[in-house]
């Protein structure tokens, strides 16, 4: 074991340990859980037995049941419950940081058990958070806890719908193919014109450095209320990235390969299809990625400032002045979601067209 992997243990197994001794003097429930995940996790603290890394897993899971457990039961002690939230904590930590390393030395197939990593981070900090929140009596118009959240999405799945449909499926998927189709084709002309490169280069990085907040009401004002406004939005977001990378893409060609071109007496157009834009690839799909994440935010703050009585912005804005925060963090998991999904389908395209880029074939061995 590591160093932070010893100390990790030492950590769960001590908190583990003073959690069962507060449980037995203060009569917490339910006794037999808290009692086999401290016997588990005192085993970790016999450094020489070589126990498998999964064991962290399943003393984490059987922390997070015993404390769940526990404020099903009303029964929360200050210390009884702290020290053993810490102690899941640690031990969440300690099965990733084990299975990381498990990975990283090829003990386990990288298949499957990559995504374990990500996923069990994730669960981790869902269980922490309902803990906290419910423990410590947090109010729910601060920050109510993710089964409260949950709650609210399957009470609320119509009207997140209506809202997936007018913010994405409308503003954030038009804006996105426009702006990014049009940064791509004046990129094409701009890597023509010198004049263009020096001149439209430097407004571009000026209005990418304007706040959305500035220039969405401009554009509502220009295109109404309706999506085509929150599309507006997007593609002035989503123009000046695509621009910027792709220009410089086009560029990231070697000089070998041009002369090489040269030599064989290939036009511009030749050039540009068999060499550049390939060279380019790395950078256009760099670009599509940054604006998958840019429009969805650009089309939500756009909502703000004026749109029909649905979209994810809409629904935000109107919640929190109603107070009504678990619908806002409602829609902010949907956001969450979309967008993820939204960056994974174009993080997957990147995959199968760039295939003989480096960096791709340095993932697959």
């Amino acid at each position: 074991m590591s160093r932070l992997q010893t100390i990790l243990a030492i950590l769960a197994g001590g908190l583990c340990l003073a959690d069962l001794g507060v449980a037995l003097v203060t009569g917490g429930e339910p006794i037999l859980m808290l009692a086999f995940f401290t016997l588990g996790a005192l085993s970790l603290v016999r450094f020489r037995l070589k126990l498998p890394y999964w064991i962290d897993g399943l003393l984490a899971a059987f922390g997070a049941v015993a404390l769940i457990s526990i404020l099903g039961a009303g029964q929360v002690q200050a210390a009884h419950f702290w020290f053993g939230l810490i102690a899941l904590w640690a031990f969440a930590w300690l099965f990733v940081e084990r299975l990381s390393a498990a990975l990283r030395d090829k003990q386990v197939p990288e298949t499957g058990f990559s995504l374990l990593v990500p996923v069990t981070f994730g669960l981790s900090l869902l269980v922490i958070w309902e803990l906290v929140t419910r423990g410590a009596n947090v109010p729910t118009v601060l920050l109510p806890p993710p089964s409260a959240i949950w709650q609210r999405i399957i009470v609320s799945l119509p009207i997140l719908w209506a809202d997936f449909q007018q913010t994405f499926l409308k503003a954030v998927l038009i804006g996105y193919a426009l702006g990014c189709l049009s940064g791509f084709l004046v990129a094409i002309l701009v890597d023509r014109s010198p004049f263009l490169k020096r001149g439209l280069l430097p407004i571009g990085n000026f209005v990418s450095a304007l706040p959305i907040i500035g220039i969405a009401p401009i554009l509502v004002m220009w295109f109404g209320f309706d999506w085509q406004s929150k599309a507006a939005v997007v593609v002035t977001m989503c123009f000046f990235p695509m621009l910027v990378n792709t220009v410089a893409g086009l560029n990231a060609a070697g000089p070998m390969e041009r002369n090489l071109m040269q030599t064989y007496a290939a036009p511009y157009w030749t050039t540009l299809v068999k060499l550049r834009l390939p060279a380019a690839a790395p950078f256009i799909f760099n670009a599509l990625k940054i604006n998958s994440t840019l429009a969805l935010i650009g089309a939500i703050v756009a909502e703000f400032f004026g749109t029909p009585i649905v979209g994810m912005g809409f629904r935000i804005a109107t919640s929190v002045g109603r107070l009504a925060i678990d619908l806002v963090w409602a829609e902010i998991a949907l956001a969450a979601v979309v967008g993820s999904a939204f960056y994974g389908v174009v993080a997957l395209i990147e995959r199968a067209v760039t295939f003989w880029h480096p960096s791709v074939r340095g993932g697959r061995t």
